[in-house]
């Protein structure tokens, strides 16, 4: 067995609550503003944060909803999120977190699947909120603000504080279970406990370099892993500031990045698109910011380095699942390598195995990214035949992403070990061809899949968004791959589009691509 280890060793994780560690970063800075709501300048001082959170697990405490209620959250981003979030686990709950976009019926299946009791929403949402509820184990709706006939509003529910965590076994106590993103399969419930969490803001925390002098404006919602960590709790954590973004709009984000004068961004490759290449960047001053750093998918390195450039920052990406917690990868200290999503964070161990023969590989070799370590989680809620699929012996969970290590650690993602392409028998990378395509200056966005032939077995069709008054066509890309990509990598067929159907973590939605492509075909 051929392990790769951390180059940044290991680190000791405290025996504490995800709440408590929050508190930590909380406490000393009580009179200090930890998160304003972008859109209205509102502020939350961290001792405000913490009376809020306290307050909400007391009086979720007195309604007999805690300790070991499910409470389901579907709010944007707001400083109250962070309130509801922590408020259940201080009070020995679990959070289930919705994605704001979802319909009814898919608010019903995961509360259903969850066991939820409680839905906390904002008024915007009550409607769609309400019928998401039918036909579920919900008794209380919670409105942030206030609500119809029959909700309650956040404040109302808020109690005497309770001062103490309420005692919950930190290896065994599920804090919070999102779900996967649905683009492999239906989204499943990710089973995290507080171990999980703190081990993950103990391993990234080592060596992010987030000081209590950062502020981040937050749009990555808070719903999904990466803004739930990386953003909502380690920049609180590290005694860091906050800006929150209900949804994403360039122009606001860019004004809130010159009024706040934020110093690291956290992104998904969509953004670091515009971020390159939109002319609106122009127009605000973004010296303050230091560091961009882009996760939730592979960014291509010409896309990488010239957000960077334009912005006078490192540009940096890192790498995890919601399986993870997330984060198992992240560029550390300023040693970039664009195209790489950096090393190992410390105490956690990979391997690369080849996905036909189980063999594992070593340093250069292509296979399946394998991930060992404290952050990875307990499994999948009600889903013992997927759990077994993606933990196997020995604590590795399988990624499922085809990955590169080099002889330093630094780990490369090629692709999902499920959307590679076999043209005429060689395997072709969607993500590689995209970054190629992007790197046109005409094209702003790509993606490609792979459509069934009876010549090749598949064929690569890419889907490409123009620039703005861009002529690109056809036979330029064309001509533009044959002077970057094996003739094998080329697409059969160009598709101009308006956009790329994307994910709230900014994950191509392949699917989507191929069941249109289907529809043609049948």
């Amino acid at each position: 067995m051929t392990i790769f280890p951390s180059l940044h060793g290991t680190v000791e994780v405290p025996r504490i609550s995800i709440t408590e560690r929050l508190f930590q970063g909380l406490a000393p800075r009580a009179d200090a503003v930890a998160m304003i709501d972008g859109p209205t300048g509102r502020e939350v001082t961290a001792g405000a944060l913490m009376e809020g959170i306290q307050r909400l697990a007391g009086g979720l405490t007195e309604r007999d909803i805690l300790p070991g209620g499910t409470v389901a959250l579907l709010a944007p981003n707001i400083p109250e999120y962070a309130v509801v979030f922590h408020g259940v686990a201080w009070g020995g709950g679990t959070v289930t977190t919705l994605n704001p976009t979802y319909t009814a019926p898919e608010i019903q299946h995961q509360l259903q699947d969850a066991g939820a009791s409680v839905l906390v929403t904002i008024p915007m949402f009550e409607e769609v909120a309400r019928a998401g509820m039918a036909g579920t184990g919900v008794r209380h709706l919670i409105v942030i603000g206030g609500g119809g006939e029959g909700s309650l509003s956040l404040e109302d529910v808020m109690g005497a504080p309770l001062t103490a965590q309420a005692p919950v076994d930190l290896d065994a106590h599920i804090v919070v279970l999102p779900y996967s993103s649905g683009t492999t399969g239906r989204p499943k419930g990710v089973m995290l406990t507080h171990a999980n969490l703190v081990a993950n803001l103990t391993q990234s925390g080592a060596v992010a370099g987030i000081t209590p002098s950062d502020t981040a404006v937050a749009f990555l919602p808070f719903f999904h892993i990466y803004g739930m960590t990386v953003l909502m709790n380690l920049f609180l954590a590290q005694q860091a500031r906050l800006v929150t973004m209900p949804r994403f709009d360039l122009e606001q984000f860019l004004g809130l990045i010159q009024t706040h004068k934020a110093t690291r961004l956290y992104i998904v490759p969509p953004v670091a698109l515009a971020l390159a290449k939109h002319p609106l960047v122009d127009r605000f001053d973004l010296s303050s910011v230091e560091e961009i750093f882009s996760g939730a998918a592979p960014l291509g390195p010409e896309t990488e380095a010239a957000v960077g450039a334009r912005f006078g920052a490192v540009s940096v990406q890192g790498y995890g699942m919601t399986e993870m917690s997330p984060i198992s990868h992240m560029t550390v200290g300023g040693n970039v390598r664009h195209g790489s999503s950096g090393q190992a964070v410390p105490s956690t161990e990979c391997r690369i195995v080849d996905p036909a023969t189980g063999r594992d590989l070593g340093p250069g070799e292509e296979g399946e990214l394998w991930v060992r370590g404290p952050q990875v989680m307990k499994g999948y809620l009600n889903n013992l035949d997927a759990t077994a699929e993606t933990l196997v012996e020995g604590g590795w969970l399988r990624t499922g992403d085809l990955a590169v290590i080099d002889a330093e650690g630094f780990m490369s993602i090629r692709d999902r070990l499920k959307e590679l392409i076999k043209f005429k028998g060689f395997a072709v990378a969607p993500a590689e061809v995209e970054a190629a395509l992007i790197a046109h200056p005409g094209i702003v966005d790509a993606a490609v899949i792979g459509r069934p032939s009876e010549e090749a077995g598949e064929e690569p069709v890419a889907f490409v968004v123009r620039a703005p008054d861009a002529e690109v066509d056809a036979p330029a890309l064309q001509a533009h791959c044959e002077g970057c990509l094996a003739h094998y990598k080329h697409p059969a067929e160009y598709r101009f589009v308006d956009s790329v159907p994307k994910s709230a973590s900014g994950k191509i939605l392949r699917r989507e691509l191929r069941d249109a492509i289907k529809a043609e075909m049948d």
